[in-house]
């Protein structure tokens, strides 16, 4: 199950193994005034961006966040401390600017677009309509989509990437939907094989009977879908949601053009998941910003064998952590193309 677009979407995506590069990268790193590897891990990302990029020669001045939002049928099943209507008036509140992602990126100048996946509801004024239905299917009896709906979720996020990539430095993505986090749950089991009591979390601030709930919802569908690994399309239309696949395909389009992307939390981790079952080069273009205080968050960033930027017991999403994160790669950026180095400054360096 995947289509043309997709398919050469995943073929343009290609390893970050240049040894000239990052030997060109690391000397001006290495020859800036400080000693060297000094400032850690904001030498490693300038690195890393640079060998993304594919240059040594790059900056790092237009940076977007696009905000995937979509309806859940599982919020049917009361895993949500909200009421499944939340995803409509949130949306709203993005656009009028209200919202904790609206904030920090005015504050950051990072621009949003918010992403009409699949509300229930009319199209919002000011956001970009990519809508597939009125919310995905309750999977806990049915799919969530048809095939033919993840393939359009998955091309619908490749081609909004493309367009991003032909003026963005860095891209960001965040989400909205309740139930989403459930949802995610349930791809990271079906994808790890891990119980769901470990990777279902409060999401929205659920706790006791409900936590508990939500585990079984999850553990009833993955008996009742059996979705397999080795078909990531496949696991998207049975447990999936469409801001997931969307999210899934902004990662490969943008990967496949050499623009890397900030991640945000759990929910945008699951469509890492199915992103990298597709492309497994796909990992060099992604930041992991911040480790989520959704419990399942650390498992599956252990599962994807990544170390998260920051830890702030953040678990809003909306690409709250994705902007933190971006905010963090553009001073690394700075740094490398701004700072000075030793003989350009007029400064000895260690006689050692």
């Amino acid at each position: 199950m995947t289509s043309d677009l997709i398919q050469r979407t995943v073929r343009a995506i290609q390893p970050v193994d240049s040894l000239e590069l990052q030997l060109i990268l690391q000397q001006r790193l290495d020859n800036l005034t400080k000693p060297p590897g000094s400032l850690g891990r904001l030498e490693q990302l300038a690195l890393r961006y640079g060998l993304a990029r594919g240059t040594a020669d790059f900056s790092l001045r237009r940076k977007s966040i696009y905000v995937f939002c979509a309806d859940h049928g599982i919020a049917a099943e009361g895993v949500s401390a909200y009421p499944a209507a939340v995803t409509v008036q949130m949306v709203r509140n993005f656009v009028r600017g209200g919202a904790a992602i609206n904030v920090i990126c005015r504050q950051l100048g990072i621009e949003t677009a918010i992403v009409d996946m699949g509300i229930n509801g009319p199209v919002e004024a000011g956001t970009l309509d990519c809508k597939i239905a009125l919310g995905a299917r309750n999977w806990l009896h049915e799919p969530a989509m048809t095939a033919d709906q993840a393939v359009q979720c998955v091309e619908a996020g490749i081609k909004l990437a493309t367009e991003a990539a032909r003026t963005a430095d860095v891209l960001g993505v965040g989400e909205m939907g309740i139930g989403n986090s459930t949802t995610a749950a349930a791809l990271f089991s079906a994808f790890s094989g891990i119980d769901p009591q470990l990777t279902v979390g409060p999401g929205t601030g659920v706790t006791g009977d409900v936590l508990v709930r939500k585990a079984d919802v999850v553990r009833q569908a993955l008996r009742l879908h059996a979705p397999e690994a080795s078909d990531p399309l496949g696991v998207l239309a049975a447990v999936g949601g469409f801001d997931i696949g969307g999210i899934c395909g902004f990662l490969l389009g943008a990967a496949a053009r050499r623009v890397p992307v900030v991640m945000d939390g759990f929910i945008t981790g699951a469509a890492a998941l199915i992103a990298y079952a597709l492309s497994p080069p796909l990992r060099d273009y992604l930041f992991f910003s911040h480790l989520s205080a959704e419990s399942g968050h650390a498992r599956m960033l252990e599962f994807l064998d990544v170390q998260p930027l920051l830890s702030l017991d953040m678990r809003l999403g909306e690409g709250t952590g994705a902007a933190l994160g971006i905010n963090l790669i553009e001073t690394a950026v700075r740094i490398y193309t701004e700072m000075a180095t030793f003989s350009e400054a007029s400064v000895s360096r260690n006689s050692e």
